[in-house]
């Protein structure tokens, strides 16, 4: 009986407490954004969430601009499944030493 290799993701009990991990971590960071004193640069980096709100809108741009580069960066399913043709058919049979 062959048996695979469980990884560490597929327990669903890790993943959970993976979640638990991160939903621990942003917490902690929105309380001490109440208690560190930031060197403010401009203005708005004081309101509240200000990182967050703009961390979120760079990922949501990444993903708008990674979506439109597709279009033209795509290639066919089976552009990489092509047979290889015979040397002669490519460049009409002149090889360097033959």
């Amino acid at each position: 009986m062959a048996t695979e290799k469980q990884h560490l993701f597929d327990n669903p009990k890790n993943v959970q407490r993976v979640l638990y991990l991160l939903y621990f971590c942003c917490t902690v960071l929105f309380i001490l954004d109440f208690v560190i004193h930031r060197h403010l640069v401009h203005p708005w980096e004081g309101l509240l969430g200000f990182y967050a709100v703009y961390g979120f809108v760079g990922c949501v741009v990444l993903v708008l601009v990674a979506k439109w580069m597709r279009t033209f960066l795509m290639r066919e399913e089976s552009y990489y499944d092509r047979t290889e043709l015979d040397p002669k058919e490519i460049d009409g049979g002149e090889h360097v030493g033959h």
